[in-house]
């Protein structure tokens, strides 16, 4: 008479039955396990699973699927709500193409439900190539997106919908061409203040299932295997209960650029104790090795294969699971396709504007569209993506949104970043063409930037020659070039910016008429830009990073001290601040009141404002809150966000707001990153836009401010 075994037993916990399947299994096939395409157990029905996935905005490289906008974008919306949304849709898409592929025994790399995503790291630099992958450049903002993406993908269920990885462990943010052998050296004001924040509220609040190391070394030790990192901060101070996968073949370098350890085995038994339990890569193919040795227990190789079981088990991989009837036509719908449609229209900042927008169909004559992302799929696609069913460029946007009586002209103008479109003509062989179309023009609508090709990851990208990153943040190739003849010409010109980072455009800001940064907006992009244009909608955007003005100095981009950068640490003035953009109408806010007279270290605080819509326009806003605390040496430089919240106003439309402001958001890191309660007030700034002198001179518009004592 055989007993059903206890990892089949649903009434136990995922722990309870991960612990007794692995239990059944032998050294060898633990080890086997470890690996990120696990072979299959058959003795124990225990199926091969390749845990590579990505979803970084939409389920990736594994076929047909819907393409939001990039991360990047997505945080400019500044809707944690929406952004849990766009992750429930993931979610779905991902378990319906998981079913599908399951019953065809499909089991591919970026085929299982597992999936590599958010990349919180904080982008600190402009120049860094995967920076558009990334939220943005706040600690805070990106804590609240990266929670609300990872709660949209995991689920509410009895099961984990989606199994979610929060990367990469840390202090990660490039150069991407050394990312295999730099030393992260950073402050314990940096690391606790900047870069381990976003962390520690997936791992608190959101449970992530996973996190990754990143491929650097901090303060010398590799993060793939950094004890301090991976034990002491993430599982015995935060409390983190799931699996740690290592970046992709991130462990190989301890032994072949950080001389950490000697040898393959040497170097699995490394990550292994510091509590890396997944390898992407094939290091622990050397874990037996290890174990013979004596450089690693089987205890230890137990642990980290029953910490997999235990998320397999929560995925439903072994149970009759809620998620299983997702059908395949559930994936790349017209429901979904509106979603993601709507996050492009809300991710589109609108820089500057003397007027002209939004245009008058039904008053142009002729419309020349110019320049090399105009009809380039690849601005819409950015990296890590899926497969559209359609796409929609910005030219087939604008060329589907115009009245028949409008000819739309078009022309590339130049190559994105050669001297030439064509191998064999001569250099810019396409100026003469886009100044005649712009001189029979009404009005010209500009399409330069860059592409995933241009910034990326390093080996992953076109961009050899910086291995990913930017050089500087000027417009590449002959675009700058292209741009002041275009202006020469004397129309109106309206300058559409692709990029998943700031670039340095005084000239335009100074000579266009109108701006709009679309970002990578998605396979539906065009349609969503050119809605705007024509102003079926406006603008809503904000910018979740600093622009800065060529006037401004980077940094060494090796340099990790936050010392000049981001909006929190800046020494100059920007040429767009971080949380600014514009929109059709205005917003006035006033009657801000607060609900304490003077706050506690455990507070919460109920802000309100009257908020008025003083136009004729349908309007997106977001509401911020920034802080700063006097009367003490630790906070930032100049103050930091600390609450938001997007809201809709209908025309002319007078309401109050509310939002909640946690006390803890509001404390300072001291020099040893010790979060705080600390200084004799705080003064609490709320508005459309930061506080700061250059956001007032964009907006012609003030913040709200009140001070409050902090009573320790």
């Amino acid at each position: 008479m055989s007993t059903r075994p206890k990892y089949l037993d649903k009434n136990l916990s995922a722990e309870e039955r991960a612990k007794d399947l692995v239990s059944h299994m032998t050294l060898e096939e633990k080890a086997a396990q470890l690996k990120y395409d696990a072979p299959a157990i058959e003795r124990l029905n225990i199926p091969f699973y390749n845990w590579w996935n990505e979803a970084l905005h939409g389920v990736a490289r594994g076929g047909t699927a819907t393409v939001f906008p990039q991360a990047i974008a997505l945080a400019a919306m500044f809707d944690d709500e929406f952004l849990k949304k766009i992750a429930d849709v993931i979610a779905t898409e991902g378990r319906a193409k998981y079913n599908m592929q399951r019953e065809n025994e499909d089991r591919d790399i970026y085929k299982g439900i597992t999936f590599w995503s958010p990349n919180i790291n904080i982008f600190r630099d402009p120049r860094w190539g995967r920076g558009h992958e990334t939220y943005g450049e706040d600690p805070y903002l990106t804590a609240r997106l990266g929670v609300a993406f990872v709660k949209g993908l995991q689920g509410d269920g009895e099961y984990l919908k989606a199994a979610a990885c929060a990367k990469h462990f840390a202090v990660h943010s490039g150069p991407e061409g050394e990312r295999h052998h730099f030393n992260a050296e950073v402050s314990d004001k940096d690391l606790w203040e900047t870069f381990l924040p976003a962390f520690e509220a997936l791992v608190k609040e959101a449970k992530v299932e996973s996190v990754m190391g990143a491929y650097n070394a901090v303060r010398g030790e590799p993060c793939c295997g950094n004890k301090t990192l991976l034990i002491d901060i993430l599982r015995e101070k935060w409390g983190f209960k799931g699996h740690v996968v290592s970046d992709c073949w991130a462990i190989r370098d301890f032994h072949t650029n950080y001389m950490v350890t000697k040898t393959p085995a040497e170097s699995a038994a490394l990550a292994i104790k510091s509590g890396c339990d997944l390898n992407c890569g094939n290091t622990y193919l050397h874990l037996l090795q290890a174990h013979k040795e004596e450089l690693v227990t089987e205890e230890e190789i137990t642990k980290s294969c029953e910490r997999l079981m235990t998320t397999r088990i929560k995925l439903g991989m072994f149970d009759e699971c809620e998620y299983d009837k997702i059908s395949y036509l559930e994936n790349d719908s017209k429901e979904h396709h509106e979603i993601a449609l709507m996050a492009a229209r809300k991710s589109v900042v609108l820089l500057k504007n003397d007027g002209i927008l939004p245009l008058d169909k039904n008053k142009i004559k002729t419309i020349a569209v110019i320049g090399p992302n105009a009809n380039s799929r690849e601005i819409l696609k950015a990296n890590y993506c899926g497969t559209a069913s359609k796409y929609i460029t910005l030219l087939e946007g604008i060329q589907n949104s115009v009245s028949e009586e409008t000819r739309v002209l078009y022309s590339e103008g130049c190559h994105l970043f050669k001297d030439r479109v064509e191998p064999l003509a001569l250099p810019n062989d396409r100026i003469s063409e886009a100044k005649a179309i712009a001189r029979l023009s009404d009005v010209v609508i500009l399409c330069l930037g860059l592409d995933a090709n241009l910034e990326g990851e390093e080996g992953d990208t076109g961009n050899s020659y910086a291995a990913g990153d930017k050089l500087d943040l000027n417009l590449p190739g002959l675009q700058q070039m292209l741009l002041e003849e275009i202006i020469k010409i004397g129309k109106p010109v309206i300058l559409l910016l692709s990029s998943g980072s700031a670039l340095a455009i005084d000239y335009a800001h100074e000579h266009c008429n109108a701006i709009l940064q679309t970002w990578y907006p998605g396979a539906l992009g065009g349609q969503a830009v050119a809605e705007l244009l024509f102003g079926k909608y406006s603008p809503s955007g904000k910018l979740p990073i600093t622009f800065y003005s060529q006037k401004n100095k980077l940094p060494d981009f090796s340099d990790y001290s936050m010392k000049n950068r981001t909006y929190r640490y800046i020494e100059e003035e920007p040429l767009y601040p971080f949380g600014y953009g514009l929109t059709y109408g205005k917003v006035e806010l006033s009657n801000l009141k607060v609900d304490k007279v003077q706050i506690r270290e455990n507070d919460i605080i109920t802000i309100s404002v009257d908020v008025e819509n003083q136009s004729d326009w349908e309007l997106e806003e977001v509401i911020q809150v920034y802080a700063k605390v006097t009367g003490t040496e630790y906070e930032v430089l100049n103050h930091k966000l600390c609450a938001f919240k997007r809201i809709k106003l209908e025309k002319a439309e007078k309401r109050t707001v509310s939002l909640e402001l946690k006390a803890e958001n509001i404390k300072v890191v001291d020099y040893h990153g010790n979060r705080i309660f600390d200084g004799d007030k705080v003064i609490l700034f709320v508005g459309t836009s930061q506080p700061d002198k250059r956001s007032k001179a964009l907006t012609g518009q003030e913040v709200c401010q009140i001070e409050l004592p902090l009573l320790k």
